[in-house]
Order: structure tokens, then sequence, then C-alpha cells
């Protein structure tokens, strides 16, 4: 009778000891693969808001040039959105990710980019694709 109470023993306590280092590697190797999966995302997003807010301050950069030479009294509130967009892109966190106000921003941003474009009269289109981002008009 002693021995299989042991032999009942042995084969609870073998089943708990496979339940706890099954548990142990599966956690191990999701942590593993939810690493790889978090930076490839984080990868793929960043760029994605890098190349938006690229287009934008390219856009406002190029009218800055085009306005500056030739700005007269009705380009005065023209110049004033597209200064404070710039102010706006310059000040954007590209290097920190973990800057909680990031979406606020950029949607300040963008706020401000479609007030110059309607400033400009015109209607942009910015798409993300496979082939690259562009702004087109």
């Amino acid at each position: 009778m002693a021995g299989e109470q042991d032999l009942l023993d042995a084969v609870v306590m073998a089943d708990e000891r496979f339940h706890r280092e099954g548990y142990r590697e599966g956690y191990e190797e999701g942590s593993s693969l939810g690493m790889i999966e978090g930076r490839q995302h984080g990868t793929l997003h960043g760029a994605k808001v890098g190349s938006e807010i690229g287009c934008y301050r390219g856009f406002a950069l190029a009218w800055r040039g085009l306005l500056h030479g030739r700005a007269t009294e009705r380009d005065s509130k023209k110049m004033k959105v597209l200064e404070a967009l710039i102010g706006m892109i310059q000040k954007f966190p590209y290097d920190d990710p973990t800057y909680d106000r990031l979406h606020e921003d950029l949607d300040r941003i963008r706020g401000k980019f479609k007030q110059f474009c309607s400033l400009l009269n015109v209607q942009p289109d910015f798409k993300i694709s496979t082939e690259g981002s562009g702004l087109s008009f």
C-alpha cells in the first residue's frame, strides 16, 4: 500500500513539475517573440510618422523660401501660420518614443498643416504606401 501511495505521489508531482516547466518555457518563448514583434511594430510605425513629419517639414520649408522674399501684407497670415508650423515640427520629439503627448503633438502639427494648406487653397493628400510616402496636390 505504501508503494502504491509513493507511485501516485510521484505521478502527481511529475504532472505538476511538467506543468510548471511548460509554463516557464512558454512564458520565456512568448516574451522573446513579443519583444521581436514589438520592435518590428515600433520600427514600422516610427518610420511612418517620421516620413509624414518629413513631408510636412519639406513642404513648409519650401513655402518659406517662396514666400519669404516676396511676402506682401496679404501673405502675413500665411507667414505667421507657416512659422508656427515650422516651430511645431522643430520641437517634435523625434528621438523620444516614450513622450506622453506624442500623438497630441502630431495631431496639432497635422491641424496646422491643414490650416496652412487652406490658406494656400491647396488640397494635400498625404499617402503612405508600399512604394513609399508622398504628398500630392
